[in-house]
């Protein structure tokens, strides 16, 4: 079986934002006085803004019970995610993915983008991949993170498939339990004993074939 369509998670798919995003809450963490290393940032892979906000202050052991309070930070962190990610070229495109793309267009199968980023199109502009896809279904669009399967099953209508036609790419394992749960092939993005509810996993875009969705 091979699918009408291919839905792309944005982060660490993609491109590899983490790092900006890991910035902007590593000096929100220092301006509420405490450190915020790499490995508290893990926690955040796959998850909302403000459920990320709620890990990073329960690291530095703060307690905010106004959600404007709560607002305020979690815009503050967005306004230098965004002032990072607007330098970003399509030099950060990660290895093989535009080959990979360009096999599937030539072969008729749809892409869509699927993320819970509200700053996915600010990003696929800066790195001249916004036309491309068929389908753009962010943070924007959805009401529920990942795991809930919303932003595939949105991507799989909008692109007039069925959810048993879509193949999802992930790095998360949020992402990939919302993939499953909307009944879609998922092929994971990283680390094989991570993502190792995924149907394939891959290191990378990097020299692969149409045979990768072959299932």
């Amino acid at each position: 079986m091979k699918p009408k369509a291919c839905i792309f998670d944005l982060d660490g798919v993609i491109v590899d934002t983490a790092k900006y995003h890991y910035l902007a809450w590593k000096r929100l963490a220092k301006e509420l006085g405490f450190e915020f290393t790499e490995k508290d940032n893990e926690r955040l892979k796959g998850v909302s803004r403000m459920e990320s906000l709620e890990i990073l202050l329960s690291v530095g052991g703060i307690k905010i019970d106004d959600e404007n309070v709560k607002l305020q930070l979690a815009e503050k962190k967005n306004k230098w995610y965004v002032e990072y990610i607007n330098q970003m070229t399509k030099d950060e495109i990660l290895p093989g993915v535009i080959e990979f793309l360009e096999l599937l267009k030539s072969a008729g199968i749809k892409v869509a983008i699927g993320s819970a980023s509200k700053n996915t199109i600010t990003i696929l502009e800066r790195i001249g991949l916004k036309d491309f896809f068929d389908v753009i279904i962010d943070g924007t669009k959805i009401s529920k993170a990942k795991p809930d399967p919303e932003v595939f099953l949105k991507a799989a209508e909008e692109l007039g498939v069925r959810p048993e036609e879509c193949c999802v790419f992930e790095d998360a394992v949020a992402g990939i339990q919302a993939a499953k749960s909307a009944g879609m092939k998922v092929i994971g993005v990283g680390d094989p004993t991570i993502l190792k509810d995924a149907d394939k996993v891959i290191q990378s875009f990097q020299g692969q074939t149409l045979g990768l969705i072959e299932f």
